[in-house]
């Protein structure tokens, strides 16, 4: 029996992205980007958001096959990272999409509880994104939480939790990396 996820890059005062709609302070680096790769090598299905589906998409092609002459290759972690998105199952949930267009990628138009534990019976399931997870969290699907807390104050945008639900969590797991990011795992109180 897998569990079901929420991973998330966050500013210190718990922006997944800022007021503009940029998440470009989260950039991490290669240490972190390789602790994200070791959440994301367990993951079997990945539940994305419109949104956040069509910010992943690009890892189809991204850091796959060889580079444009001049180019560096990517580093070890975004190839990796890439390698991972590419051979998980992903649903996306959205009632505005009409296709997708990545292999391995459903579309469903509404967050089906009996699916996600179906899904979880056969390996982790990670939910992506603060809108998706806050109805993930509404229905009590979600086990475990990991936020990679990064050394910035944004001031506002979209909250990585939802700020009109009480969450009990209980601390499981707090790693530190050299760039000053911290990564605090939880699991959900139920």
């Amino acid at each position: 029996m897998g569990t079901v996820r929420y991973s998330m890059l966050v500013s210190l005062d718990g922006y997944a992205v800022d007021a503009d709609g940029s998440f470009a302070f989260a950039a991490p680096d290669e240490e972190v980007h390789a602790a994200a790769n070791d959440l994301a090598r367990e993951v079997r299905t990945h539940l994305y958001g419109r949104r956040m589906y069509e910010v992943m998409q690009v890892w189809q092609t991204f850091g796959a096959g060889p580079v444009e002459p001049g180019e560096p290759p990517a580093p070890a972690p975004v190839r990796a990272f890439g390698d991972l998105w590419r051979a998980a199952d992903k649903v996306v949930v959205s009632s505005t999409l009409d296709d997708v267009t990545t292999p391995r990628t459903d579309l469903v138009t509404g967050l089906d509880p009996d699916q996600v534990r179906s899904l979880a019976a056969d390996g982790d399931v990670s939910v992506s994104g603060p809108t998706l997870a806050a109805t993930a969290f509404a229905l009590g699907l979600v086990d475990t939480v990991h936020l990679f807390v990064f050394p910035v104050s944004v001031g506002g945008g979209l909250p990585a939790l939802p700020r009109d639900q009480r969450l009990d969590l209980a601390l499981t797991g707090v790693e530190r990396y050299g760039s000053g990011v911290v990564r605090l795992d939880h699991r959900v109180r139920r």
